[in-house]
Order: C-alpha cells, then sequence, then structure tokens
C-alpha cells in the first residue's frame, strides 16, 4: 500500500511537472519594430535558422513583421553573435502573441526552407555596385551568382530566387554611351559582353540578351520567384516586348534601330508595363518613358523631401503583399537610379502596386504573378545613397543596420520560404 501510494504521487508529480515544462517552453521572438538593434542581421538570422532545419514562424504587422521560433541555445548564440535583439518569450506570451494576431490585421507565415538563391550580374562586377549584393554579405545570407551562359544552360532550374539589379537586357549596355564609351570600364563591358554572345551563339548582344530574358520569363512561369531592381525591371521588359524588333542604334551592334520600332512592340510579352514608348537615341540615358526619374517632374523633390509610402494590406487575406511591405515604418526615403521610379498609366491592371509617391504618377514598388512564380520590381538603386553615380565607395551598411529600404530587399529573400500558416476552424 505504501509503495503503491508513493508510486501514486510519483506519477502525479510527473505529470505536474510534465504541464509546468510544457507551460514554459521558451521561444525566441526577433522584434522588427523601432527596438530592433539591426534589422537587417535579422533576416540573416531568420534565414540561418531556416538552414538548420529550424520552422520560423513570421509574425505579419506584428511589431514590424517579427520573427518567433522555438529557443535553442545555439540561436541564442548566433543571435547574440550577431548583435540581433531577442527576446525571449514563455509559451503562455507566446499564446498572447497569438491572440492578438488573430484579433488585428495581422498573421502568421510559416517559413519551412531556406530558398537558394541566385544573383544575375556580370564578370567584374563589384558586390557594391548591386543593393542585394550589398545586403544579402551583410545579412551572411549566401548566394550564387549567374550570368548569361548559367542562364541559357538550364542552370536557373536550381535556384529559388533571382535577383537582378540594374542590368540592361536590351543590349544597349546600359545605355551608358554618351558619357562613358572611352572609359576603360565601358569597353571592356562591351568586349566580354560581345565575346559571350558569340559563344553562346548569337550575331549580336541585343539577340543573346532577349534570349536571356525569355529565359527568365520561362523561369518565373516554371515556378521561380523573381526580384529585380532598378532598370533590370524595365529593361526586361523592353526586352521581352521587343523580341522581334531591332530597337538599338548602329553604335551598339552596326546597324541603325527600325524606325517603326514603337509600333512593333508586343505587350502580351512582358511581365507588368505596357504602351510605353522607347527611347532609341544612344545619347539618352533612359530606355524608354517607364522610367519616372526627378528630371523630368514638374519639381524635383530633392532628397530632403523625396519620399514613398507603403500600402498596408490586409494579412489574413492578402498574405503575399502583406510579406513584401513589412516594416517599421510605412513612409521610406526616396532614392534615385537608372530606372528610379514607374509610371503608374504604363503597369498593367493586374499588377499590385504595393509602394508610390503620393500625388504623383510614380510608382515605387510593385508585385504580381505569372504562370506558377512571381515577380516583384523596385524602383532605384541603393536605398541609403540617394543618388548613386558610377564610381562612388560602397555604402557601408552597418551605418544603416536599421535601413527600411533595404528591408523591402530582405522581405523578398524570406518570401519563397513562405506559406500561410493553416487556420483552424
Amino acid at each position: 500500500m505504501i509503495g503503491s501510494g508513493i508510486k501514486k504521487y510519483i506519477i502525479i508529480g510527473i505529470l505536474v511537472f510534465s504541464e509546468v515544462v510544457s507551460l514554459n517552453a521558451q521561444k525566441i521572438l526577433i522584434p522588427m519594430d523601432q527596438s530592433q538593434t539591426d534589422h537587417l542581421k535579422a533576416y540573416g538570422i531568420a534565414y540561418w535558422t531556416l538552414k538548420q532545419q529550424v520552422m520560423v514562424e513570421w509574425l505579419l504587422n506584428y511589431r514590424g513583421g517579427s520573427f518567433m521560433m522555438d529557443a535553442y541555445p545555439g540561436i541564442i548564440k548566433e543571435l547574440r553573435l550577431r548583435g540581433v535583439s531577442f527576446e525571449e518569450t514563455s509559451a503562455a506570451k507566446a499564446l498572447q502573441i497569438y491572440s492578438t494576431i488573430d484579433q488585428n490585421n495581422m498573421d502568421i507565415a510559416i517559413l519551412e526552407k531556406a530558398a537558394k538563391i541566385a544573383v544575375y550580374s556580370p564578370p567584374g562586377k563589384q558586390p557594391w555596385d548591386d543593393a542585394v549584393t550589398l545586403t544579402l554579405t551583410y545579412a551572411e545570407i549566401p548566394y550564387d551568382i549567374i550570368w548569361d551562359e548559367e542562364v541559357l544552360t538550364d542552370k536557373l532550374r536550381d535556384y529559388d530566387w533571382l535577383h537582378l539589379h540594374h542590368e540592361d537586357f536590351t543590349g544597349q549596355y546600359g545605355k551608358f554611351y554618351a558619357s562613358y564609351r572611352n572609359q576603360d570600364w565601358y569597353q571592356q563591358e562591351e568586349t566580354i559582353s560581345r565575346s559571350m554572345a558569340t559563344k553562346l551563339g548569337f550575331a549580336k548582344v541585343s539577340e543573346e540578351k532577349k534570349a536571356v530574358a525569355r529565359t527568365i520569363k520561362k523561369y518565373v512561369g516554371n515556378g521561380g520567384f523573381l526580384f529585380a531592381m532598378c532598370s533590370a525591371a524595365d529593361a526586361l521588359d523592353i526586352a521581352l516586348a521587343a523580341e522581334d524588333v531591332d530597337i538599338v542604334a548602329n553604335v551598339y551592334d552596326g546597324d541603325p534601330a527600325d524606325p517603326n520600332a514603337n509600333l512593333k512592340l508586343d505587350f502580351s510579352k512582358t511581365f507588368c508595363f505596357e504602351n510605353f514608348k522607347l527611347y532609341t537615341d544612344p545619347l539618352l540615358y533612359e530606355y524608354s518613358d517607364i522610367d519616372v526619374p526627378p528630371s523630368f517632374q514638374p519639381v524635383s523633390p530633392g532628397a530632403e523631401a523625396d519620399y514613398f509610402t507603403l500600402f498596408e494590406f490586409s494579412a489574413k487575406y492578402d498574405p503575399v503583399p502583406t510579406m513584401l511591405t513589412q516594416d517599421h515604418v510605412g513612409t521610406i526615403k526616396g532614392f534615385m537610379g537608372q530606372t528610379t521610379g514607374f509610371r503608374r498609366d504604363l503597369i498593367k491592371k493586374s499588377i499590385v502596386i504595393m509602394g508610390e509617391v503620393e500625388n504623383r504618377e510614380q510608382v515605387k514598388y510593385i508585385h504580381g504573378n505569372f504562370g506558377n512564380g512571381t515577380f516583384t520590381f523596385l524602383g532605384g538603386h541603393d536605398p541609403e545613397d540617394y543618388q548613386h553615380f558610377v564610381g562612388d565607395p560602397p555604402t557601408r551598411l552597418e551605418l544603416h543596420k536599421n535601413s527600411p529600404g533595404y528591408r523591402l530587399i530582405l522581405n523578398n529573400v524570406l518570401f519563397p520560404s513562405a506559406k500561410k500558416k493553416e487556420r483552424k476552424t
């Protein structure tokens, strides 16, 4: 009897202890509001956690789009090493967070697997020439560099996410002819591009670049995630629309552009722009009227007054644009580029506008679907360098570790890993 009584109390004790352990099971909350010491490296932690095969909860619209995961010592150590703010959260507190999310314009996206990342970049390009490679490096998120040969030999199938940055898919070498044609770097770029086109069996760089553009489009249609910044966005669509039209001047390929090129564009082949007009003059540093540079506006706002506003979406019904606009502020400093922003009336009606310059025609941030994949375009070159010029020194992200503009880029990096949390009914 005594033995059975002791056994009974031991069993009760085990059950009580188990309940206490359950109630006090720890979570890690990485806040992404103004309290975060390093927003950019926080994304790197989320990516690193996925690489350890640990699920991450992305708390959409909760404290700036915070992350939460089970509390493993290795994650805590990594957070401390990288200088990222975090809070150890009990199971009871986690339940309160879930309740808050359930009752507000918030939701949870489950991040399950780290996306394999490719950055399209020509040989010799420095990491600081591209805002995405700059922030991937700072956030300690691994990526591979690919270029035309990898694209045209079917290597894109190895990647979940592809980034394009201020690259020219029209064969006009970035339209830098007027200012830089006598510079060594420009002439080297011409030589490399022509050699690659010849190697891949094309008579012209413009035709080879069009083939690259079509292959990228096919990649998206097959389920790939595409992110493009600056002139890569409009140059890609221009190349797609001009598949059967010569749009480049003789200084680029030895023969003149088709004088009726603008009448022959096929906008049904583009991702998101339509009814645009090309600028075929090689001395004009613009591809088309898609771009809305400050110089084309009636009054240039200047760096101190240039901002764009993010739209707020329903987290429970529009989780994708909600994910892509997670930030700790709703208004973001503007930044220029070869393509600074997109003209509103040239964007297809099916495209989701996620960020705009209020009371102006300039749209800054857009998203759309094509086939089984998606594409997201962000205007401008560098979120923390208002007017970036060739040869400018690299942006030091340790001085901008809470950059709202760079956060938009990193939202896109995590987006392919996400699925909406299923709700119990």
